[in-house]
């Protein structure tokens, strides 16, 4: 599976105001600025465009149901954006106001068009209108760990081929290690749905259910097919850990929908829990889970989770990520 994760870095040139959890904001003008970047047609309803199979907009942003398999869950997604992790609203002039665009698959392809339509987000503005403009930013770089992938200033756009793996090859990249101990911190809201309900609380099985529907899903969609996974035996392990202590809470926030023309509340859980019994088997799960998210509407940067080993193991593998905002 092709991965890619891209640090978009902005400059404000207006005080912006924006709501604690951003994610929707940017995620919707992405949505906007690269439908107007790649649409050649100009039509507004997408489902009878003649282009449809071979647009960016519709690949990325209007996925079709998995024809083969009736009643299969739509497919993801290829891709997430990360918000920046911070609670604050209202941002000065000059700013920062960096975010991650993670890529799956093909998707990794179009690059161009995202650092483009990022630029047109830039022009149109973001957040509430102050005196009856949005905020308006300016793209200073785009970069992949340490490589620069494109500078604004020369307009070059330099190749940042993605990693290309295999859910066998990350898993085996993972070295078992005995583990009775961890703590899961949601940096973002997490909206998982079990028995057709969402859940606030977070029991270990569901979880790894979580877990096992996104590395499935994703390397179904966007790798080699589904791992060899022992579906079954998992979920039933993991109802023998238990929750040491919880500190999850329900964390309620509104975004509009352009698409369906309403406000929608969309809740989610944050803060963090801890888990005791036979984790060994799941650390690679978690891992993977740490990198690509899990539960819904993911797109917005919901379900991003970093896992805490206790302080005496601190000289295994670090969590991927750091500690995030504890949302209002």
């Amino acid at each position: 599976m092709q991965f890619g994760k891209f640090d978009f870095q902005i400059k404000l040139e207006t005080d912006a105001i924006l709501p604690p959890f951003k994610g929707s904001t940017f995620r919707g003008v992405f949505g906007t600025a690269l439908k107007k970047v790649v649409c050649a047609l100009k039509q507004q309803i997408c489902d009878t465009c003649l282009l449809r199979d071979r647009c960016v907009y519709t690949l990325v942003f209007e996925i079709p149901p998995d024809q083969d398999t009736e009643g299969a869950p739509s497919p993801p997604h290829p891709f997430i954006i990360e918000p920046p992790l911070t609670t604050k609203t209202h941002f000065a002039t000059g700013a920062s106001l960096d975010f991650n665009l993670l890529l799956f698959g093909r998707a990794n392809e179009f690059l161009p068009y995202f650092v483009y339509a990022v630029e047109q987000m830039g022009r149109t503005g973001i957040g509430q209108r102050i005196n009856g403009h949005r905020a308006v930013f300016q793209l200073s770089g785009v970069s992949s760990g340490e490589q620069v992938v494109y500078d604004p200033d020369s307009r070059k756009l330099l190749a940042a081929p993605p990693s290309d793996f295999s859910w066998e090859q990350f898993a085996a990249g993972i070295s078992p290690f005995n583990c009775p101990e961890i703590t899961i911190h949601l940096e973002t809201p997490l909206r998982l749905k079990y028995e057709n309900r969402l859940q606030a609380e977070l029991p270990f099985h569901v979880l790894v259910r979580a877990l096992l529907r996104r590395v499935t899903m994703l390397n179904r969609h966007f790798g080699n097919g589904e791992p060899e996974l022992d579906y079954k035996g998992l979920v039933a392990r993991a109802q023998t850990v238990e929750i040491r202590e919880s500190r999850l809470r329900w964390f309620d926030w509104r975004r509009y929908s352009n698409r369906q023309e309403q406000a929608m509340l969309m809740g989610g859980l944050t803060g963090e829990v801890t888990y005791e019994g036979d984790l060994e088997t799941y650390i690679s799960l978690i891992r993977f889970g740490e990198l690509v998210h899990i539960g819904k509407a993911t797109t917005f940067g919901l379900g991003k989770f970093a896992v805490k080993f206790p302080e005496s193991m601190i000289s295994l593998p670090p969590a991927v990520g750091v500690r995030g905002p504890d949302y209002p």
